[in-house]
């Protein structure tokens, strides 16, 4: 693997356009060309799995960015809101952080990660290290909680 590093950094650079941005993405590549090595048949090129590898992880982040852009404005106009929306924005944030805080650890941070983050459920549950279905019934649960209790706030 430590051979491969500068080719791996050259593709990266390639996919994310600047050297910065290549080292994180490297690192995450070994990070789970490491933590799934299992999965490397013998006999086949390390080097065209870890492409592929880094591919995929550059594939996931490119969506995830995507839907944060979909989901989520830009963090100077996060900066205004609630400024002038007095007593009431402040109760309302408030709501949802106590109701968040409610929600058992492993639902609470399946919403965090995906509805507030906007990991891909596949990231998500390999930050967490459970299986996706597990992390989708985690948020699941969650979500449909956090609803009923945002239900009952005042």
């Amino acid at each position: 693997m430590a051979a491969l590093l500068p080719r791996l950094r050259r593709f990266g650079a390639g996919l994310t356009g600047n050297l910065a941005d290549a080292d994180d993405l490297c690192q995450t590549t070994l990070e789970r060309a490491l933590a799934n090595r299992h999965r490397w048949q013998e006999g086949t090129r390390l080097d065209s799995w870890m492409y592929r590898i880094m591919r995929n992880v550059w594939i996931d982040e490119a969506r995830a960015r995507s839907r944060r852009g979909q989901t989520f404005v830009a963090e100077e106009a996060g900066l205004a809101v609630g400024a002038d929306g007095g007593q009431e924005a402040r109760v309302e944030l408030a709501d949802v952080d106590r109701a968040l805080a409610r929600l058992p650890g492993e639902q609470r941070e399946a919403v965090i990660l995906v509805m507030v983050e906007g990991y891909a459920y596949k990231e998500a549950a390999e930050i967490v290290g459970c299986p996706v279905g597990t992390l989708n019934s985690r948020l699941v649960r969650g979500r449909d909680a956090l609803l009923a209790l945002l239900g009952e706030a005042p």
